[in-house]
């Protein structure tokens, strides 16, 4: 879900923008060929713009050049999952830090309200209104609000790498981590009382309760994952 450079869009960044959102969503599945010629009519690109789209997905770990054999999308497995999540903790406790000690009143109040839409979905979510579009929101409200946590951290790079490695768990929470339903909509409450009361501390251990608990909860489903 990382912002395009601002300007006008090429054809190249908004296909790049639909593959990659395919490829996090689930609809392009784990392993699946991607056929140039199937990618030109589906996507209405060049071959020559799409192997270029598929190396940069290539270089974010979301799809594997195949040597002569084209592209393919990412495998996941089990270890994958636990070593993004323990990277998204690792990137996220820091820059939570960095970002509490530095924020003003106006990030406060950008906390506030990415907090809001996010809980109004997940009241949503929990009502049982989880089709695939409700779904998306639920993850686009999810991703801007630990975005915004962060967003007082003074780093451009933090923000950005912390970005991918976050769209990366993000494809594992569409694949098998689901919606907790209260669990993941009070540890988020907790996380924005953190965010007032400049407690980086406590957020950061709720943030571990809340990415490891993801992480457990796929697991406890018997999700099938390769090891």
């Amino acid at each position: 879900m990382q912002a395009v450079a601002h300007g006008k869009e090429t054809i190249g960044e908004r296909v790049w923008k639909r593959i990659r959102s395919d490829i996090l969503f689930g609809r392009l599945k784990p392993g699946q060929k991607l056929k140039l010629e199937q990618l030109k009519a589906d996507y209405g690109a060049s071959v020559s713009a799409l192997r270029e789209v598929l190396n940069r997905l290539s270089s974010e770990k979301l799809v594997v050049a195949k040597d002569q054999r084209g592209f393919e999308v990412a495998p996941v497995s089990v270890k994958d999952l636990k070593e993004i999540a323990a990277l998204r903790l690792l990137l996220e406790a820091h820059a939570l830090e960095q970002s509490f000690a530095a924020g003003d009143v106006d990030w406060e109040a950008q906390v506030v309200a990415a907090h809001h839409k996010l809980a109004s979905m997940e009241q949503r979510m929990r009502a049982g209104r989880q089709e695939a579009e409700e779904v998306e929101t639920w993850k686009l409200y999810d991703w801007q609000f630990h975005q915004t946590l962060i967003s007082a951290c003074n780093s451009r790079t933090l923000m950005e790498t912390h970005g991918v490695v976050f769209d990366r768990y993000l494809r594992y929470q569409m694949l098998a981590l689901g919606f907790r339903g209260d669990i993941a909509a009070n540890e988020h409450r907790m996380m924005l009382d953190c965010a007032l009361e400049r407690d980086a501390a406590k957020a950061i251990a709720v943030l571990g309760t809340h990415i490891n608990g993801g992480v457990e909860h796929a697991l406890s489903r018997g999700t099938e994952l390769a090891n």
